[in-house]
């Protein structure tokens, strides 16, 4: 029985479960394997008939299971589950073997393994999976890290298993080492932007109108029609009409409202203020979240200043709920831009030659942030890879200039109504920011060489230069 399985998948919770059913349904022999045997034995007494499972219930056995190069997939929790994983494989594996970690680690712990595992002539990828558990059940969207050569055993097999849109797989190498679990990182990051934005268009629509949430499902509905159709767009109108079994009050409505978060959005932001890009967006969605979570902060200032809020009525139904939908898609096209200067930026700082275009293709289909607009980001990355923003690209230009008036008198209007908009209004202003002509950080140059003596450069000759400014105030070229 030794070394008949394909791959492997160790770490049998939910999302390990469905990818190994997954792997099986498409015909490759795999064998299991759990810290619990229960569930190994549950994997297959259920799900046995759907392919071929070689069950094994010590790591060792595992291991022998597997054919050479073996192929070791690990669905544990990130940290040090995931460590000492690691450390009860390697003693077990030759060179040449694969340790995959699907799971969501943080890229440095990413880059570190690999790096270790390297000494060990052992390939370590880490990769992206995205699309919940029906993703990895019937078709995630996988990004894979990694060794080119590690790839060529792999590719084959994941791209089988991936979700496929126009008959091309959500699947492809992403670059060396870290570099799946960068882009999964960003992906995720992208996600909360867009999440806190449909939260944003869902809360205005029903401050401004008054409607109910089975309303708002309808409007939801409708949006997803076009260009905003999205799978989060599709499932924000499911969570808005379902209604609650045990109240038979509106779902939204019973949930409290204290939105979780697994770090990969803090992550996001941290390594972007690491590398200098600004993701104003996808910084307040994740602010937001914490915000939302702060109870008794919340619960003590509206106490204070219960009251101070103005009536809000909407003149005109439709053109507000127009407005909304165009604030709403220039928002996701500026957190899918900032998303995608993060990328390139940090592929630029660990040498990992992205294609943008191509991780734009490989998030068509599977993935939560699968949305209609993915194919123009590829073509716009496609045409012109030096592209500076995306908003710049010509459909992304025009769909953004089209919803200025919108967007602006939307934010104007929920500032007055005392309405959060946290990734509207920021959005908004990091737009305003890039098309400036000038911006104050001018004066704040100046106040940095006044009080510290960091110089400044000038507009009208090159060189950094000084004012003496407990002096005479004249200028010196530093």
């Amino acid at each position: 029985m030794s070394g008949q399985a394909q791959i492997g998948v160790t770490g049998l919770a939910v999302m390990g479960r469905n990818l190994a059913r997954n792997l099986a349904r498409n015909g490759l022999t795999v064998a299991v394997h759990n810290r619990s045997p229960e569930r190994t034995r549950g994997l297959v007494a259920e799900h046995g008939d759907e392919g071929r499972f070689v069950p094994t219930e010590s790591m060792a056995d595992f291991v022998a299971a597997l054919e050479r190069p073996r192929a070791v997939i690990m669905m544990v929790k990130a940290g040090g589950p995931t460590d000492a994983v690691i450390d009860e494989l390697v003693p077990l594996l030759d060179a040449g073997d694969i340790i995959v970690d699907c799971g969501n680690a943080h890229f440095a712990d990413t880059r570190r393994r690999e790096e270790a595992l390297r000494r060990h002539d052992l390939h370590f990828v880490g990769t992206g999976v995205s699309g919940g558990e029906e993703g990895a059940l019937w078709g995630p969207s996988i990004m894979p890290g990694g060794s080119a050569e590690s790839y060529r055993k792999l590719g084959p097999i994941f791209e089988r298993i991936a979700a496929q849109v126009d008959g091309e797989p959500c699947c492809r190498h992403i670059g060396p080492d870290g570099a799946g679990h960068f882009v999964k990182m960003v992906h995720n990051g992208i996600e909360y932007a867009d999440m806190q934005l449909i939260a944003e268009a869902y809360d205005l629509l029903r401050a401004g109108l008054d409607a109910t949430p089975a309303e708002l499902a309808e409007t939801f509905r409708q949006w997803n029609s076009g260009e905003l159709e999205s799978f989060l767009i599709e499932i924000t109108a499911d969570v808005l009409g379902h209604t609650d079994a045990s109240t038979g009050q509106a779902f939204v409505d019973v949930v409290l409202d204290q939105a979780e978060q697994k770090g990969t959005g803090r992550w996001t932001v941290q390594s972007a203020l690491d590398l200098g890009i600004p993701i104003t967006g996808i910084a307040e969605a994740t602010f937001a979240r914490s915000l939302s979570g702060h109870a008794d902060q919340r619960e003590a200032t509206r106490r204070a200043f219960a009251g101070t809020g103005p009536a809000w009525q909407v003149a005109d139904r439709d053109t507000f709920v127009e407005d909304v939908r165009r604030a709403l898609l220039a928002s996701k096209i500026v957190a899918y831009a900032q998303g995608f200067d993060h990328i390139r930026a940090g592929s630029q700082e660990y040498d990992w030659n992205i294609d943008l275009g191509g991780t734009a293709t490989i998030w068509r289909g599977g993935c939560i942030i699968r949305a209609r607009f993915l194919d123009r980001i590829r073509q716009a990355y496609d045409d012109h890879p030096d592209l500076p923003t995306l908003l710049v690209a010509p459909w992304f230009a025009d769909t953004v200039r089209a919803g200025v008036p919108g967007w602006r008198r939307v934010v104007a209007e929920a500032a007055q109504a005392g309405v959060p908009t946290p990734a509207f209004a920021s959005s908004l202003s990091y737009f305003d920011a890039l098309r400036a002509n000038r911006l104050p950080a001018a004066l704040i140059q100046g106040l940095r060489d006044n009080f510290g003596a960091h110089t400044y450069r000038r507009v009208d000759r090159d060189g950094s230069f000084h004012t003496i400014w407990a002096g005479d105030h004249h200028e010196v070229e530093a």
